[in-house]
């Protein structure tokens, strides 16, 4: 594979950051990841606004020409690693860059970090179509959450709790209330009603969140952002997953409890079949 590091593109086996690099000491930077949809970033102009917003929140200051060059940073990269067609991802990485090692920002001078990759990516269509299961999870996490960070190691432990359980997501739960999984939004059906959390601290604004709901309002579907605790999240017809790489995904199963009739409602799949239409436009992926 070949990636982007500083202005340079690289095989993987000879890209390097230094050891004092604030990303590797800190988890000091942030991240984002864009769907690759026949060598074309899936809305690229949402997931740069949400990268710019991150980085003035933490205050890295990167340069408004090295930000705007990213999508000929996806072109090169989708070209030497064989992704025009078909899909797969682009992931970002800026952070702090390399200084001594103190809690404080190093000067305004040190140069931030830039990586970059491109990988395949196959859709895991069987568990859309069938539907899958999760757990809950207590939210440990710190109260920025709506800073897509590198920070992810309760996201992590979180999911790998989740797949020693045999399921494909971990639920966040604070103070009894739902607020989203390890990397992605979680949304709930009731009487016809779609609900999720609200945007705010304790979750991340999703790209994929804000399609989700401007699809479900052109279909008619109501729309209420509203947080649900855990009482009510048992009581839903319908439970999914959004996200990048997720998309619409069922969830049928929470901790061993059957959500709704147990398989994917009619709103999850007519939202599904919504995001498809918006993915897939014009491609040739669409038509197969």
């Amino acid at each position: 594979m070949t990636v982007y590091l500083n202005g340079q593109y690289l095989p993987t086996d000879e890209a390097r950051i230094s050891i004092l690099d604030r990303g590797f000491i800190f988890g000091d930077g942030v991240y984002e990841v864009w769907r690759l949809i026949e060598g074309k970033l899936f809305e690229h102009e949402r997931h740069d606004r949400r990268l710019r917003r991150g980085l003035k929140t933490i205050e890295i200051a990167v340069p408004d020409k090295e930000l705007d060059a990213l999508p000929a940073v996806a072109d090169r990269l989708m070209r030497d690693n064989d992704l025009l067609q078909g899909e797969g991802t682009f992931y970002l990485e800026i952070t702090r860059g390399a200084a001594p090692r103190t809690h404080a920002y190093p000067p305004p001078t040190t140069k931030p970090t830039i990586f970059a990759m491109a990988s395949t990516f196959v859709v895991p269509h069987p568990i859309r179509a069938s539907g899958a299961k999760a757990i809950t999870q207590s939210d440990v996490r710190w109260l920025r959450c709506d800073v897509k960070t590198i920070q992810l190691l309760p996201n992590c432990m979180a999911k790998q709790k989740a797949q020693a359980a045999g399921a494909l997501e971990a639920i966040f739960v604070r103070n009894g209330i739902v607020t989203e999984g390890t990397h992605t939004t979680v949304l709930g059906v009731k009487n016809g009603e779609l609900r999720t959390h609200p945007l705010g601290p304790m979750i991340l604004p999703s790209v994929t969140r804000e399609i989700i709901l401007e699809i479900a309002r052109e279909q008619g579907v109501p729309v209420r952002e509203i947080a649900f605790n855990t009482q009510e999240l048992f009581a839903l017809d319908e439970l999914f997953v959004a996200g990048t790489t997720t998309d619409v995904t069922p969830i049928v199963d929470v901790d061993g409890k059957r959500i709704g009739s147990g398989k994917p409602g009619p709103i999850s799949k007519a939202l599904y079949a919504g995001l498809q239409s918006r993915l897939y436009a014009g491609t040739a992926v669409a038509q197969r």
